[in-house]
């Protein structure tokens, strides 16, 4: 997901993004703990995103202050 598109989005619409990432990440840790991860790109894919999502609503945080 781009950056542009995650700063148009509210804090609301964030947290959800970040939680369904986060259970992706979950998925995506089972599926290696099983052999069964195909490719293993998507994690580190995946864990760049969620610290995207964090970082905007750190500077979201942070403008309201």
């Amino acid at each position: 997901m781009k950056t542009a598109d995650l700063r148009k989005m509210g804090e609301t619409e964030l947290q959800t993004e970040l939680q369904g990432m986060l259970r992706e990440q979950f998925n995506l840790r089972m599926q290696k703990a099983t052999q069964q991860l195909s490719a293993s790109s998507e994690m580190k894919k995946v864990r760049r995103n969620i610290a995207r999502v964090k970082t905007i609503m750190n500077e979201i945080k942070g403008a309201a202050a």
